[in-house]
């Protein structure tokens, strides 16, 4: 059993968000492509305009270069869908349940991909 003194709670420190943008909570498919080539699909938790997570059934280190492929429907764009490439860095990874792995990542770079 876990007993806290309240001294110990007042003296605690307070977590500091790191988070400086909203989050959206938006499920949309993407493509993740992991550093050894293999692709897969997964589907995204949240997204900011920094970082997005998301579920995959494939697990990878934290720190890890990460490219995924996502396309932002008419209802977020307000005209059509648009596919956006990104690059980033692997910052959390949080296994859920056998098969599933929580992957949070931040973004470098993206860019708008043309129709194809």
């Amino acid at each position: 059993m876990l007993t806290l003194h309240m001294e110990e709670v007042l003296m605690a420190e307070p977590q500091r968000e790191q988070r400086t943008t909203r989050r959206f909570a938006l499920r949309l498919p993407l493509t993740v492509k992991f550093p050894q080539g293999e692709q897969k699909e997964a589907q995204t938790r949240d997204v900011s305009a920094r970082g997005i997570s998301f579920f995959v059934d494939s697990t990878i280190s934290e720190g890890s270069p990460i490219e995924f492929t996502l396309t932002l429907p008419p209802e977020i764009t307000l005209t059509e869908s648009i596919r956006v490439h990104c690059t980033g860095k692997v910052v959390r990874v949080e296994p859920q349940s056998p098969g599933r792995v929580g992957i949070a990542a931040v973004i470098e770079r993206y860019e708008f991909l043309a129709d194809q």
